[in-house]
């Protein structure tokens, strides 16, 4: 289990006296807490893992937004900080599927749901997160959609 690897992950960084590391590990711990609170009040709760990798996921893309934020501002000590915290963050994410393969699923999927322009992004893009969700970048794989809908 995810949890159970970033639980271990605080132990041992706290043990080898790694700060950042630490405080990133601390931070996806504190956002998972947030998620359980959350999924208190849910009539169905999802699996552990699916919950843990969304909450991954979210704060992935919410770094990367920081970093080019920062990039732009010229704050370069704030955008690696930033990427510190994303390196730690994608250390516990499945795999992710190369573009290659990403468009192989897509194009899978299209011809399975018979989608042949823009219009059918919302079904092959429905079917890819319900597949692929947690191996595939969805904001980059939105773009990838739209170009084989072409």
């Amino acid at each position: 289990m995810i949890r159970e690897q970033v639980k271990s992950a605080q132990i041992e960084s706290m043990k080898a006296g790694d700060k950042e590391r630490l405080a990133a590990v601390r931070l996806i711990l504190a956002k998972l807490k947030d998620r359980d609170i959350e999924l208190r009040t849910a009539t169905t709760v999802p699996d552990d893992d699916a919950v843990v990798v969304e909450v991954l996921q979210k704060m992935v893309k919410q770094r990367r937004e920081s970093i080019d934020m920062f990039k732009t501002g010229g704050r370069d000590e704030l955008a690696a900080k930033e990427q510190t915290e994303l390196d730690v963050i994608e250390s516990f994410l499945p795999a992710q599927l190369t573009e290659e393969e990403t468009k192989a699923a897509i194009d899978g999927i299209k011809a399975e749901v018979g989608a042949e322009s823009v219009k059918d992004m919302g079904k092959v893009m429905a079917v890819l997160k319900e597949r692929h969700g947690s191996v595939i970048d969805m904001s980059k794989a939105s773009g990838l959609v739209k170009a084989a809908l072409v």
